[in-house]
C-alpha cells in the first residue's frame, strides 16, 4: 500500500503492516519467476499472508493481551518466512543474493513487531529480550 494512498483502517497506518504488504508483493514476484519450487511455495505464501492479517486483527483488539497474541502470531509467521527462504536456498532453488531483499524486509518486520509486543505486553520478563 503506497504511503500516499488513503488509509481506511487504523492498521493501514502502521509501518509494520505496510512492510508486510510490501514483503508479500516482493515474495509473489520472486515465487512466480522461480520454476519448480514445490511445497515450500505454498507454505511461504500462507506464512507471508498471515503476517499482515494478524497485524490487522491484533491492531483491532482493545486488550493488550489480545493485541500481543496476534502480534506474536505475525512474528512467528515472519520467522517462518525467513526459514522458508533459507530452505529454498538449501534446495538450490534460489541463491542467497536472491533472498537477501526478503530477509532484510523480514528482519525489519520482526523488529517492529517485537517493539509493538514489548510496548503492549504485560509480561515483565519479555521486555528485556531482543528480536534477534
Amino acid at each position: 500500500m503506497p504511503a500516499s494512498q488513503e488509509c481506511w483502517f487504523d492498521h493501514e497506518k502502521l509501518e509494520v503492516y505496510r512492510e508486510a504488504i510490501a514483503f508479500i508483493g516482493w515474495l509473489s514476484a520472486l515465487l512466480e519467476a522461480t520454476v519448480r519450487i514445490g511445497e515450500v511455495k505454498d507454505q511461504l505464501d500462507r506464512a507471508a499472508t498471515s503476517i499482515p492479517l494478524n497485524i490487522a486483527e491484533g491492531n483491532g483488539k482493545y486488550g493488550p493481551k489480545d493485541r500481543c497474541r496476534f502480534f506474536d502470531i505475525a512474528h512467528g509467521s515472519a520467522l517462518e518466512c525467513a526459514a522458508g527462504l533459507d530452505i529454498l536456498v538449501a534446495k538450490t532453488k534460489l541463491t542467497p543474493d536472491q533472498i537477501l531483499p526478503g530477509k532484510e524486509r523480514l528482519q525489519k518486520i520482526v523488529r517492529m513487531l517485537m517493539g509493538l509486543i514489548k510496548r503492549k505486553s504485560t509480561r515483565e520478563y519479555d521486555k528485556g529480550k531482543t528480536a534477534d
